[in-house]
């Protein structure tokens, strides 16, 4: 069968399995677009292109499976970046398209060409530009299988326009083989078997569970190995959800504004059992302090990220299911002649006793609304059932510690690069995924603001996403370092000048409500959650709230700062 390059790519999406794309046209990939109609694969026009991309990765967050946006050349390409970085950062599989000048023009300055693939080097998991359409199928093929094997990331595919024009025969590949790619998933059981061993040996042992936990679909076997051999848990924020966050082993997220109990766990304990994170410098405060009394086991796919930040006594290079999947085997054999449970309550209960001791909480002796109370009330409303994305800043540090995440693939957030304006187009992403869910945004009246745009995108689309946002007018994050550390000098973080939300949600044809007392919290938020439009909800909460605990930049995890 003999088709277009644009025709190609199509078809090859739908081999893929891709029922949705994210995308904004342009001259460069016109002849795409002049075949969607004709396929199975749905584009959903976004309003910019890093809406596309975030649109893209919110999806791959909540399915697991890959996301994929559709660009033009030039300013559409550039305008992805932020987006990519971000997928980047947290490992998430997405796949670009990107159009680009005829391939005779490259290099000449011709109209709205840039060198995407150069740019995107560095923030891709791996860049292809198609010289060939007799490549263009392998091509795509290869990028969906990097884009989800070994660790996750995103792959950039540029299209140059004639090249969308040409014809060839069309065959698929029925797999990849790459030479110089061959990832390893599958542990040394030799290595598996040294954890064992430290794991009988350790009287105070803890799980430090990352990102790539959800990421390989290894929750259950993470749950089975923390309850069975009654180990506590914390968690990054990329791997809340992972394990149950109302376990009673489960001490919340650690780090910077990790929960005391966490961080005193990480301090205390004897044996540190590393899965699927990366040491990020967030989570270890200051790198020489980091979990002093500990053995430090690290399991991860990828090899890089072992010995990076911190030095690792037992490295395990595998997938996390793998290796969680060997351990439970190895450990599961041992169960009648070593009583696990026993030995470990000890430290079970002094790490529960820090937990009561120093429980994550808030002053609420005030008529203001405070933003921690909030999101309990949408905690408590949703009994966890529902897709929190969250934007950057306090909101996001509020919507991690206060909300419990039971389940995986439920909070969608940028960890890594920390990229404002996240929140609500991955919120689009992940309705448009499952549209018979509650998906929340939880926002900041900064960060919504650099996105609002895609509120046309949602409504267009018939995609009831919910934002919440926590407005106390500042760009509290930043603030609360100017108020902590620069003597409160709040340069150019004060945002009283701000839209009518309301109002601006009802120009876009959603449905808007303003909260300005405590007592029409739960009243409001119920009744929007009920709304089958897209809403946005604008609470007005104390000014100058902080986030407790924190851990000054460059200090030991245990010098935290507390309400």
């Amino acid at each position: 069968m003999k088709l277009t390059g644009a025709q190609i790519l199509l078809k090859c999406l739908e081999k893929e399995g891709v029922d949705v794309m994210f995308g904004f046209p342009g001259g460069a990939v016109i002849d795409i677009y002049d075949e969607i109609p004709r396929s199975s694969v749905e584009h959903i026009l976004v309003r910019h292109e890093q809406g596309a991309i975030h649109a893209a990765d919110g999806y791959a967050r909540a399915t697991g499976r890959v996301g994929v946006c559709l660009v033009t050349s030039g300013p559409g390409a550039t305008n992805t970046v932020t987006g990519i970085a971000t997928a980047y950062a947290d490992s998430i599989p997405v796949v670009i398209f990107t159009g680009q000048v005829p391939r005779a023009l490259i290099g000449n300055d011709a109209f709205q060409e840039v060198d995407i693939v150069g740019i995107t080097r560095p923030c891709t998991k791996h860049n292809y530009l198609v010289q060939d359409i007799k490549d263009l199928a392998k091509t795509v093929k290869q990028a969906f299988y990097l884009a989800r094997t070994g660790r996750p990331g995103p792959v950039l595919v540029d299209l140059p326009k004639d090249v969308q024009n040409q014809i060839t025969e069309f065959e698929y590949p029925d797999k990849v083989e790459m030479r110089s790619y061959k990832p390893t998933n599958k542990p040394h059981i030799g290595q598996v078997r040294k954890v064992v061993k430290l794991l009988k040996e350790a009287k105070r042992p803890l799980i430090y569970s990352g990102g790539g936990v959800i990421t390989s679909g290894s929750h259950e076997e993470l749950t089975w190995l923390g309850r069975k051999l009654r180990i506590p848990v914390t968690s990054t924020l990329m791997g809340l959800g992972a394990f149950p966050g109302d376990d009673e082993l489960f001490l919340g997220m650690l780090g910077m504004h990790g929960t005391y109990a966490a961080n005193m766990a990480v301090n205390n304990c004897d044996l540190l059992l590393a899965v699927g994170a990366r040491f990020d410098d967030r989570v270890t405060g200051k790198i020489t302090t980091f979990a002093p009394r500990a053995t430090i086991v690290h399991i991860d796919v990828d090899p890089t990220s072992i010995q990076k930040n911190v030095s690792v006594h037992v490295p395990l290079v595998a997938d996390c299911k793998s290796a969680l999947a060997a351990l439970k085997k190895e450990t599961k054999a041992t169960l009648d002649e070593f009583d696990w449970q026993a030995d470990h309550q000890p430290w079970v209960d002094q790490v529960q006793t820090w937990a009561r001791e120093h429980p994550l909480t808030y002053k609420d002796n005030t008529d203001a609304i405070k933003p921690q109370f909030v999101v309990e009330k949408i905690y408590e409303i949703t009994k966890g059932d529902a897709i929190i994305a969250t934007e950057v800043g306090q909101n996001q540090m509020w919507a991690a510690q206060f909300y419990k995440y039971t389940r995986p693939n439920t909070l969608l957030t940028s960890g890594g690069l920390g990229t404002m304006g996240y929140g609500f187009p991955a919120a689009m992403g992940a309705q448009r995924a499952f549209p018979d869910k509650l998906v929340i945004d939880i926002a900041g009246d900064g960060s919504i603001q650099m996105c609002i745009q895609e509120m046309m995108t949602v409504v267009c689309n018939k995609l009831p996403v919910k934002i919440v946002i926590l407005n106390n007018g500042y760009l509290g994050m930043v603030r609360q370092w100017q108020e902590l550390f620069y003597e409160k000098n709040y340069c150019a973080t004060c945002m009283d000048a701000q839209p009518d939300f309301v109002k601006l949600a009802e120009a876009y044809g959603a449905v808007g409500y303003r909260v300005t007392e405590k007592k029409d919290v739960e009243k409001t938020l119920r009744e929007a959650f009920k709304v089958d439009k897209p809403v946005i909800v604008d609470i007005r909460v104390e000014k100058e709230e902080n986030v407790y605990p924190m851990v000054p930049a460059g200090a030991s995890l245990t010098e935290m700062l507390l309400v």
